[in-house]
């Protein structure tokens, strides 16, 4: 509690309100470390101030509820208590944040109900939003979990490969293999090397590559034959509890001749890949404060420089934590505008793609960890042409 009573103060807020109602915000579990397979059926609050006691707000059925943590408990039973309590905690402070997004532009924050924030506001205060001391405390890694991720990009980039080198050895045998087969391929790759994942693996042939959130599945399934394109998008973390995801998507061609639209797409997906990348990295060393909508403009331009802008359907990249979608910056500034600012010790994925339905898509996808000095891309080399399979 220390540490984000420091941050408070380096914002320049009276304190932090955390509001849950059935598990309506996730990010509070996240933050404060509450377990979340206890159903909680009432309201609560848990204050934070810039300085001195904590204060949890918790009904009379589940008084409990926030036994975990540290501070006066306070207890309510009828709505006006409940709105009393909170007067009174609150009491003093003029700015708090909240799980708050203004215009809704990071929603990935916004959690709380907006009669809740017009009661906060009843009582005088100013709400800020939280997406910054959200993104550092539930976004940023400790050294093992640092050495998780490393060790997990390492293994996903050595599977991926080994992956590709399969479909050519059934391709070359006569005996091409399906999509589906490979998935179960990267799997068994994944229990073999001590690796977890909370989905399949996206296993893609030709037109299925169009479709940026396809399901690879065991009803019929693509041959991954002579004269196919392929993309394979897959993430893995070790096992053990706390890990850190990578997260990567690579492509190849079965065959000898990669066909001229295909490398061009490919080469433009590459050079917007590696326009954010240089984005970062060159920002980063200077000691710039970089948000996540940044990025995703270096990265976009070069697309939509090349006449494809309307085929990049999605953002730019997304956090990486324990969760393969996590809860800092993304690399965004198309689904949402994503200001908040990328903070030392965390991870995030660069993955422009262009795809163009009933055709064929294009995704190239790498994973870059900052610590306090230096960007870096993780586990295996960054693709530079397609995989000739």
């Amino acid at each position: 509690m220390r540490k984000i009573q420091e941050a408070l103060r380096a914002q320049g807020l009276d304190g932090w309100l955390f509001y849950d109602f059935r598990g309506s915000d996730p990010l509070a579990y996240a933050v404060l470390g509450l377990p979340t397979d206890h159903f909680r059926s009432r309201r609560w609050f848990y204050y934070l101030p810039v300085s001195g006691e904590p204060t949890r707000i918790v009904h009379a059925i589940e008084s409990g509820a926030l036994d975990q943590l540290p501070g006066h408990k306070q207890v309510y039973l009828p709505w006006p208590q409940l709105h009393q309590t909170l007067r009174d905690t609150l009491r003093g402070a003029r700015r708090i944040a909240m799980q708050y997004s203004p215009n809704n532009n990071i929603p990935y924050v916004a959690r709380v109900d907006a009669g809740t924030l017009e009661l906060i506001r009843s009582f005088g205060l100013e709400i800020v939003s939280s997406a910054d001391l959200v993104s550092e405390f539930a976004a940023t890694m400790n050294e093992a979990q640092t050495r998780s991720h490393f060790e997990a990009a390492d293994a996903l980039g050595n599977t991926v490969l080994a992956a590709f080198a399969e479909i050519g050895r059934r391709a070359e045998s006569g005996r091409a293999a399906n999509e589906y087969e490979i998935q179960q391929f990267i799997l068994s790759e994944f229990d073999r090397r001590g690796m977890f994942a909370d989905h399949p693996p996206i296993v893609a042939a030709d037109a299925h590559s169009a479709d940026p959130h396809f399901e690879t599945a065991a009803k019929n399934p693509q041959l991954l034959q002579p004269g196919t394109w392929v993309l394979i998008d897959a993430w893995c973390k070790q096992k053990q509890p706390g890990s850190i995801y990578a997260d990567i998507t690579w492509t190849g061609w079965v065959g000898r001749q990669i066909p001229d639209e295909i490398q061009r797409v490919f080469n433009v997906v590459r050079d917007a890949r590696d326009a954010a990348i240089a984005r970062v990295e060159s920002g980063w060393a200077k000691g710039e404060s970089i948000r996540g909508c940044d990025v995703d403009d270096a990265c976009r331009a070069v697309i939509e420089r090349a006449g494809l802008g309307g085929n990049f359907i999605h953002r730019t990249g997304h956090s990486l934590h324990e969760a393969v979608h996590a809860n800092g910056a993304n690399i965004d500034n198309l689904e949402s505008r994503d200001e908040r600012l990328l903070l030392p010790n965390s991870c995030f994925t660069i993955e422009p793609g262009v795809y163009l339905p009933g055709k064929f898509g294009v995704r190239s996808e790498v994973n870059i960890h900052l610590d306090a000095t230096r960007a870096a891309v993780t586990g295996v080399p960054r693709q530079t042409a397609p995989i000739l399979i």
